[in-house]
């Protein structure tokens, strides 16, 4: 076919085994729509067939973070224009069906009329890292879970004489009790198959919890290495601060203002007025994982935080309901999060403090009784465990004016 005169608009519909292509013009008409398979000579050759039609001003992918993630990396590195489009226009499925050629049609138009403007993650930078970590995290979590829980039941319903000498321990002990049960008997009999289980079970279980508190450490050290400022933020610990990374991923300027990372993690209000009737409404999409992140910082800062409850009080004076107050301060926090993300400051260490009250011969517990607060607040911010850097400051200034006073 002939080269198209003027700029051109691509549309990808991503599959695990093939890819299907459709190019537009400027106007809308269809020029072509071919099929390529998921592998670098099926990239390769798709794109130097759309060179080929012309100049492609912006392609529209599907699943940028998944089917679509590797075309979407191999498009990128090669100077494309990429909009990471959502499903299909609804009204053309039901006018000309679903196939693949109309979905790659759809997100081709979807580019051209401006409805698609989000931009993919790049997916290589430290934040994928992070994301490949969080995925072993949540995986091997939710399997400690269920394996304890099948532990339980096995011995709820097991032989008395087990129950009643494994039952009333503490579930550490429990484990590693179990994991030393001796096999003895024919399999045959239920004593024996018990043991052999609950065995099994608790081996696996504390093999399971030890290669969680490895994964945690180096995910603690890639969320510090990838936003100090995050990890120190109030209510913010490692699970908070890399699901909140992994939702804005390596280029979070991807996000253009703060009210866009608002209405991406779900938190920004929708407009539900008729009529006389005006209000909003609780947004219930977007990233969950990011709202249920946030969620958490509100919960901590409420418990934790005076200026935070002052917040709430405030609007619960004004009459609202505890879920809007909820809605309200998740919204509040976002502005705070939004320019961590884009913008983090360099944050202060903390591991001065520590030799500081050594070299003055202060005990923690004197420093806890001059602020007011629990022995282990001291230690974790000595430690720079969660610190509060708000506190870390006045301890410091603390520290450096019983030093002068020493020194007079």
């Amino acid at each position: 076919m002939a080269a198209t005169i003027g700029n051109l608009y691509a549309g990808i519909d991503t599959h695990k085994d093939m890819h299907v292509v459709a190019v537009i013009d400027h106007l809308g008409k269809l020029v072509e729509t071919r099929s390529w398979p998921t592998n670098s000579a099926g990239y390769k050759n798709m794109w130097e067939w759309m060179g080929s039609l012309g100049a492609i001003a912006v392609l529209g992918v599907e699943g940028t973070g998944s089917y679509g993630a590797g075309v979407t990396r191999y498009l990128q590195d090669h100077g494309a224009v990429i909009k990471e489009v959502n499903r299909p226009n609804r009204q053309m499925r039901r006018q000309r069906g679903k196939t693949d050629a109309v979905d790659a049609e759809a997100a081709a138009r979807a580019v051209l009329a401006g409805y698609a403007t989000g931009d993919p993650k790049t997916q290589d930078g430290i934040v994928e890292s992070i994301r490949l970590h969080r995925l072993m995290l949540v995986t091997f979590r939710k399997e400690r879970t269920a394996l304890i829980n099948t532990l339980r039941n096995v011995l709820l319903t097991g032989p008395a004489g087990l129950r009643q000498q494994l039952e009333p321990l503490s579930s550490e002990t429990l484990f590693r009790r179990c994991s030393r049960l001796r096999v003895v008997g024919n399999m045959s009999e239920p004593v024996g198959a018990a043991r052999l289980t609950l065995r099994t079970l608790a081996r696996h279980i504390i093999e399971l919890g030890t290669q969680l508190g490895e994964i945690r450490a180096r995910l603690t050290d890639l969320a510090t290495q990838a936003n100090p400022e995050l990890m120190s933020a109030r209510g913010v610990g490692v699970d908070t601060a890399s699901t909140l990374l992994v939702a804005a991923g390596d280029n979070p300027e991807r996000l253009r203002n703060e009210a866009s990372f608002a209405a991406f993690c779900g938190v920004s209000p929708i407009e539900a007025s008729s009529g006389k009737n005006s209000r909003h409404r609780l947004n219930r999409g977007g990233n969950r994982q990011a709202n249920n992140a946030l969620w958490r910082v509100a919960m901590v800062r409420l418990q934790t935080d005076q200026r935070t409850q002052q917040y709430a009080a405030r609007k619960r004076a004004e009459g609202k309901t505890p879920r809007h107050t909820l809605r309200c301060l998740k919204r509040f926090i976002v502005r705070d999060i939004y320019r961590i993300l884009t913008d983090p400051q360099p944050v202060i260490s903390t591991n001065d403090l520590r030799p500081a009250r050594l070299a003055l011969r202060l005990r923690m517990q004197a420093a806890a009784d001059h602020f007011g607060v629990a022995l282990t607040t001291i230690s974790r911010t000595e430690r720079g465990i969660n610190a509060n850097h708000e506190f870390a400051q006045q301890y410091r200034a603390w520290l450096d004016q019983q030093t002068q006073q020493n020194a007079a």
